[in-house]
């Protein structure tokens, strides 16, 4: 970790699923600085363990992690986590905000899995078609109850809350540098997996797996009868591209991953868009041989580099960039110009 003393900042905090991240970064006129970032585990899930204790401990981590940080600033952004939020891209003719606004509150109620009045929506219009008149609409329904608990714990936090927004609006303000290009973002967390379609630089479809760099430990350490560390280090060393029994205790989980991604290609092949690239994000994207094995699928595929827009002394590169693929969502919402 590393700090330098310039204001004003932004702090953006990604409460993953095993981890919670956070970095500062400070606007000037030329590339955002990075002013420090953290890293600390987390064992309890806000998006299913949400009562008031789980919120405080929550809280508390956060805290400590922010001090022993030297963060500077109480302006802070987050995400919220893609399993546990619902988004959309919807199609509605063109019309003034206040109409679209009405308009959205009776349309959400065919896209959302839940009571209208049991969740918090939100929309941005992600693109526009003068031929046909309609415009592409990203909706958004946060559960209300996940809200509160963020509220409350950024409250015991001290810190003061400015934005929430979903995880891969975050990873294309990071990531994806050439708009004119169509991207797959796959985004391997501990515990779970986003798959995001970018088109032109705006997010199409957002997908959230049950399945991650856990799911991968696991497995080998079921078909090794190892212990939980030790398949984590087997899974670090050969990854996807060494020989025998590791490979094939590795392949299962990434396979599904794979697979849906395959199948959302399909489908937006079919509509004449062309993917240019896949990028490779989190944790879990480390795993040697990764790249070749999504490449398999037609199109190429790279590790995402997030410390690409933003400045940084370089001493301290060797250790950040060994964290940099943790560190993308908690970049991308610090990058956030707009506060």
């Amino acid at each position: 970790m590393f700090f330098f003393k310039k204001k004003p900042s932004i702090l953006g905090i990604d409460i993953g699923t095993s981890d919670i991240k956070i970095a500062q970064i400070t606007h000037g006129t030329g590339k955002p600085h990075l002013d420090t970032y953290g890293i600390v585990n987390l064992s309890y899930q806000l998006a299913t363990d949400d009562n008031g204790a789980v919120v405080a401990k929550a809280a508390e981590v956060l805290k400590k992690l922010v001090d022993h940080a030297g963060v500077t600033t109480k302006r802070c952004i987050i995400s919220l986590p893609n399993s546990a939020v619902f988004t959309s891209i919807i199609e509605m003719p063109l019309m003034t905000d206040a109409d679209l606004d009405r308009a959205i509150q009776f349309e959400a109620k065919k896209y959302v899995p839940l009571p209208i009045s049991e969740v918090i929506l939100s929309w941005s219009v992600v693109g526009a078609n003068t031929t046909t008149k309609t415009q592409s609409i990203l909706l958004t329904a946060v559960p209300k109850h996940l809200r509160e608990s963020y509220l409350q714990l950024f409250e015991l936090a001290g810190l003061q809350l400015e934005v929430i927004e979903i995880e891969a609006l975050a990873l294309i303000r990071a990531l994806i540098f050439d708009t004119k290009s169509n991207h797959v973002i796959i985004d391997i967390g501990a515990k779970s997996t986003g798959i995001n379609f970018i088109k032109g630089g705006f997010l199409q479809l957002s997908r959230s797996l049950n399945i991650g760099g856990d799911t991968i430990t696991d497995q080998i350490a079921a078909v090794l009868n190892i212990s939980h560390a030790r398949a984590e280090q087997f899974k670090k060393d050969f990854g996807v591209s060494g020989g025998g029994f590791i490979p094939e205790a590795v392949k299962p989980v990434l396979d599904s991953i794979r697979n849906e991604t395959k199948q959302l290609l399909t489908i937006y092949r079919a509509r004449g868009v062309d993917i240019d690239q896949i990028v490779l994000v989190g944790g879990g994207a480390g795993l040697p041989g990764l790249e070749g094995f999504f490449s398999e699928l037609g199109v190429p595929a790279v590790l995402g580099n997030p410390l690409e827009l933003i400045e940084y002394p370089a001493e301290v590169a060797p250790v950040l960039k060994r964290y940099a693929l943790h560190l993308s969502v908690a970049l991308g919402l610090a990058m956030n110009k707009e506060k």
